[in-house]
């Protein structure tokens, strides 16, 4: 057992403290200006990994987390903290990559405040839900930290209040569905919309039978939706693999606005799950973009059209690249819906910004991996003067700025947007000029 003060919080969700030989300690649990004893639980030689045994002193920005599955659903970790100092945190871990990563010496001065959530709870539009193996018919829930143990749950705090018991009344439809039998249940999404109406429940599925009249009615009664679908999955193993949508009741899509921007959005597609804040990423991409009706203009991993659309309504020549067929439909649809138009290319990005020649201004929008080699080295050669680079991960942020440094294209600011309060997740809108 060690006695340590809790310094500073981790990307990754961790606590951060040194023991008295100077180790780093990643403590579980933890909140900075704690005075926590700890024990440790891995040796790493550098550093330990310990869990959190009592917070002796517990720090200014230590608060009491309302959700009941705190410290047992592995989603947020951050509860315990205060928002003020989660915010620092998430700004702090931006600064800490791109300096120490990304070798931007002057990151400290180049990195924003963090833009706030306008709501702690209740921001989420979207959660997904897993029927825990253990039970013989579809019990809800989140898997728990690093594991793949499913927690029940009866609510969900980050959803709006008005659909807070969701998970309680899904469970309970699903079961009164199942009956005896496997629906071949994967998991659930729920999406509520802030700005329309629309809710949606999807069911991922394996092939199989399923009492779909039975399914759209019970769903139907348990909660207020627009649409109810089932998604075939091609291989339950990659979550966003599907083969096909089933319309079960309604539109068979969901809908949300952005900025005045309408958006359809199909199951498996992606959409930012914060809309309020997913409206100030596009404010701070298309404010440092400055696009008018001459530019030509490249959107790639363009999705559903986040910023495809609103960058249609100002630029005058708009490429988008997108390679998840879903999607791909969804942004035409989206432009229709909007009345602009946007040439959109279905394929992978790597292979087809080589043949798409110069742009003016850019924005890339990737997965969590970052940017492939291919892809940089097509943004050098295509030489916009601006690139807006919407990142969900500080460290290949920071991988990905060193090397457009060395292609030519200077990072000249960044700033943290928080669409994930109570985690340890922030979007950056990082801003490159040539």
């Amino acid at each position: 057992m060690f006695e340590i003060p809790i310094q500073s919080l981790a990307y990754g969700g961790d606590s951060v403290g040194r023991l008295a030989d100077g180790r780093t300690a990643f403590v579980e649990g933890g909140c900075p200006g704690d005075l926590a004893a700890i024990e440790i639980t891995e040796d790493r030689g550098r550093f330990v990994r310990a869990r959190l045994v009592e917070v002796i002193e517990p720090s200014p920005d230590r608060v009491t987390a309302p959700c009941p599955y705190f410290g047992v659903c592995g989603g947020c970790t951050w509860q315990h903290v205060s928002y003020a100092a989660q915010i620092s945190a998430k700004r702090q871990a931006v600064v800490d990559a791109l300096a120490r990563i990304g070798s931007v010496a002057d990151a400290e001065t180049l990195v924003a405040q963090t833009a706030a959530s306008r709501s702690e709870y209740g921001y989420r539009n979207k959660i997904e839900l897993v029927p825990d193996p253990a039970s013989t018919r579809p019990l809800l829930g989140y898997h728990r930290a690093s594991s793949s143990e499913v927690v029940p749950v009866d609510e969900c705090l980050l959803l709006p209040k008005k659909l807070r018991k969701a998970p309680r009344a899904l469970g309970g439809a699903l079961r009164y569905i199942a009956g005896e039998s496997d629906l071949g249940l994967i998991r659930v999404g729920v999406r509520a919309a802030s700005h329309t109406k629309d809710v949606e429940v999807a069911l991922w599925t394996a092939p199989g039978p399923l009492p779909r009249a039975v399914a759209a009615r019970t769903l139907g009664q348990a909660l207020p939706v627009s649409s109810v679908v089932r998604v075939l999955s091609k291989d339950p193993a990659k979550r966003r693999s599907a083969a096909s949508v089933e319309v079960l009741s309604g539109r068979g899509h969901w809908r949300e606005r952005l900025g005045g921007v309408q958006f359809a959005v199909s199951a498996p597609s992606f959409f930012q799950v914060n809309t309020a804040m997913a409206e100030r990423l596009v404010e701070t991409a298309l404010a440092a973009l400055v696009p008018d009706g001459s530019d030509r203009v490249l959107d790639l991993y363009a999705g559903v059209g986040t910023f495809t659309v609103p960058l249609a309504q100002a630029a005058g020549d708009v490429v988008a690249v997108e390679a998840a067929g879903s999607a791909v439909r969804d942004l035409r649809r989206n432009l229709q819906i909007n009345e602009v138009w946007a040439e959109v290319v279905g394929g992978d990005a790597a292979r087809e910004i080589a043949d798409l020649g110069h742009f003016d201004i850019a924005v890339v929008d990737p997965p969590r991996t970052g940017l492939p080699q291919e892809v940089i080295s097509a943004l050098s050669e295509a030489r916009p003067r601006t690139l807006a680079y919407v990142s969900c991960d500080p460290t290949t942020l920071a991988r990905d700025a060193k090397l457009l440094s060395d292609a030519g294209l200077r990072l000249i600011s960044a700033t943290p947007v928080d669409l994930f309060p109570q985690t340890y997740h922030v979007e950056t809108v990082a801003i490159f000029e040539t």
